[in-house]
């Protein structure tokens, strides 16, 4: 097998101590090109639309519509399978008509289905305006995501620092629109569900209209590709699938914060209370540590390290609840295991996904990103659909106490194994963090 071409090996060779590395973070903003700040802002302005409606959704449809349960839990999932397992269709729509298209076609669709939403009373219609609002974000996040690794090697190429930079930068914008987003739907609930939906769609709007005022018509640098033949030679792939394959076993373990986590906190402090509080640590430590952790490991690590470390410090997290949890200790104390669990998730998170998105150019076809962007999240999201099932069973068993979190924390820990391996040095003694030996 012929692995891809990376767009351009020379870019590896960009070093730590470039000054670029070390540039603050709102001089970093400052530096950014117009079309990166406008995708950062898109990235955060995306969040705060959808995650003023969503979180919400579930009780609205079981609660002001009344479906049963099981009902509401298949509504949820079309929404997430149109969503994440369609991002691949998306990146291929990107590779083929350029980001600006695929971009304003995912804000009509968003608009729309939010729109649709905020008036849908039956069943079917609610699936329908759910099945929109995924399949909108399946176009335009693999579109913004594809264009920021590329702009973030182009910059790194011109010797202003590590990659990953500006794809932490990216993070921290979801993160804050994750956390605004649901602040926003809740005082607009005090309204209604359609009021929220409609507020959603306005930030849609605002974001339509930014991007056909400000998004250029071609971008620099950016090749469509005509023919056929991608998919097959993703297929072939087996660095790029390795990639995927340990990117979904951290995304399995993200999972377990709205799975085994919540049964721990039920566990130790009867109720399920603590659980906002243990998310709203996770969001303050990716907002105000996220770009600080991405630049120390710019200065150590190469991209496999910072993987191999971020999988580490996630499998760790399982291993404190599985040593606390034979002494069953409850209330206060039995809440601190969780909460050293979230922190060491939150930690790895912050090191693997900005890695594992900086790595995906140097795994691509030439003019593929999109492509490749998108199958990043719909193979690592199969991989959580089968892993998830498997959790559930495994949570359900009745093993000793300790036994579901140790073979948890053995999920990340063996994906390690799975890390293409590093490359060889450069001339220098530089580094080239993502390309094979």
């Amino acid at each position: 097998m012929t692995d891809p071409a990376p767009l351009a090996p020379a870019r590896e060779a960009a070093r730590p101590s470039d000054a670029g590395a070390r540039v603050g973070t709102w001089r970093l903003c400052r530096q950014l090109s117009p079309l990166l700040r406008l995708l950062i802002l898109t990235q955060l302005a995306f969040n705060i639309g959808f995650y003023a409606v969503l979180p919400f959704l579930a009780e609205h449809l079981g609660g002001a519509i009344g479906m049963a349960g099981w009902l509401v839990g298949f509504v949820l999932g079309l929404r997430t399978f149109s969503q994440q397992g369609l991002f691949v269709v998306g990146g291929w729509l990107v590779d083929r008509f350029g980001v600006r298209p695929v971009v304003l076609a995912g804000c009509v669709l968003r608009i729309a289905g939010f729109v649709w939403l905020g008036y849908a009373r039956a069943p079917g219609a609610v699936i329908g305006a759910v099945l929109v609002i995924g399949f909108a974000a399946a176009l335009f996040s693999p579109a913004v995501e594809s264009e920021v690794a590329r702009q973030a090697v182009v910059r790194e190429e011109s010797g202003h620092g590590p990659r990953t930079r500006v794809l932490a930068l990216f993070s921290v914008a979801g993160q804050v629109g994750a956390f605004a987003g649901p602040l926003l739907g809740a005082l607009l609930l005090a309204v209604d569900f359609r009021t929220a939906c409609l507020a959603g769609a306005a930030v849609f709007v605002l974001v339509l209209a930014g991007h056909l005022w400000l998004m250029p018509q071609h971008i620099p640098g950016r090749v469509r590709v005509r023919e056929r033949g991608g998919a097959r030679a993703l297929l072939r792939n087996r660095r790029f699938l390795a990639l995927c394959c340990a990117y979904g076993s951290y995304l399995l373990a993200y999972n377990q914060l709205y799975l085994a986590l919540p049964q721990e906190v039920q566990r130790a402090a009867g109720s399920q209370a603590p659980l906002s509080w243990l998310f709203a640590l996770s969001s303050v430590l990716v907002v105000f540590t996220q770009l600080p952790v991405t630049r120390w490991a710019g200065d150590r690590l190469d991209l496999r390290r910072s993987m191999t470390a971020g999988l580490l410090l996630i499998a760790s997290g399982f291993a404190v609840v599985a040593a606390a949890r034979p002494a069953g200790w409850t209330g206060t104390a039995g809440l601190l295991p969780a909460a050293g669990f979230v922190i060491l998730l939150t930690v790895g998170q912050m090191l693997v996904v900005p890695a594992a998105r900086a790595w995906v150019p140097d795994l691509a076809e030439e003019g593929r990103l999109g492509l490749y962007m998108g199958a990043l999240s719909s193979v690592s999201g199969l991989i959580v659909l089968a892993g998830s099932a498997a959790t559930g069973s495994l949570l359900d068993l009745g093993l000793p106490a300790a036994v579901p979190w140790l073979v948890l924390a053995a999920v990340p820990a063996l994906a390690v194994a799975l890390l293409p391996r590093r490359a060889k040095e450069l001339p220098g003694g530089a580094k080239a963090a993502g390309t094979a030996a």
